[in-house]
């Protein structure tokens, strides 16, 4: 992530709405896996399991806000997307440098609103069993376990208004992709069939990695729950997308790996 955050700032030519946006992504990838790994790390060299109550609620605030922001900006790369491949001829008016800087903005100021949200109501709820999690860092499914039963009702008004906000960019994307995929189908040349086709996979990629860990972790089954299916979940959702994006980006973006 660092390498490319460096490799797009130092190099002109990837001065561009894509690479902008690229920039943006490493840097949100960083913040969510430095959250929790180098504690997780820590603790582990150290064999001790605590941490403080300022460094959970800390925890508690980064994730969201970096996961938060992260989804709403691959939302705007899908529409750069749509804009590149269905109307290339009005790319430079519509996303200058001015729009992208507002929308890398708006991705990143819509994330903290709603981690300030999300970690207030979630630490304001009086905690029944204890103050031990069964997980390597503070996790709002977790702190819910402790918390007490009739408190639920506070958490769950926020969740409903978290899973409108997460269908209403969903829908984006797919309805983006929809665009973008009968536009390809246009294409009369195959080689430009490809080209358009090399542009859309990292990002869909990307995409379809984040949604399907962050779903899993929301819809798994009670039933099944364990400490140890949690410990996985949690990894495939806070550790891998952000090892694996910079790798599905680089790996077929010539201009990338010039520029590295």
């Amino acid at each position: 992530n660092s390498l490319i955050m460096t490799a797009v700032a130092c190099n002109h030519r990837l001065h561009t709405p894509m690479y902008f946006f690229l920039l943006n992504l490493a840097l949100l990838d960083l913040g969510c896996i430095s959250t929790t790994v180098p504690k997780a790390m820590a603790n582990s060299l150290w064999d001790t399991n605590a941490i403080s109550y300022a460094g959970c609620a800390a925890q508690v605030f980064l994730l969201v806000f970096f996961f938060s922001a992260e989804f709403y900006l691959l939302t705007v790369m899908s529409y750069d997307r749509y804009i590149a491949i269905c109307k290339p001829l009005h790319y430079g008016t519509l996303l200058g440098s001015r729009a992208c800087a507002n929308m890398a903005a708006a991705a990143w100021g819509s994330g903290l609103i709603y981690s300030v949200l999300h970690t207030a109501n979630t630490l304001s709820l009086p905690l029944c069993q204890g103050n031990i999690l069964d997980q390597f860092f503070c996790e709002i499914p977790q702190i819910l376990k402790l918390s007490c039963s009739n408190s639920y009702l506070r958490e769950f008004r926020l969740l409903a208004v978290s899973t409108f906000l997460f269908w209403g960019c969903f829908v984006f994307i797919v309805l983006s992709y929809v665009q973008i995929f009968r536009a390809m189908l246009r294409i009369p040349s195959q080689q430009g069939q490809h080209k358009a086709f090399s542009m859309c996979l990292p990002h869909l990629v990307v995409v379809s990695l984040f949604l399907s860990s962050a779903i899993f972790a929301c819809l798994k089954p009670t039933s099944i729950s364990s400490p140890a299916l949690d410990l996985v979940v949690a990894v495939l959702y806070s550790v891998v997308p952000p090892a694996m994006n910079p790798l599905i980006y680089s790996m077929r973006n010539q201009e990338l790996k010039v520029a590295l």
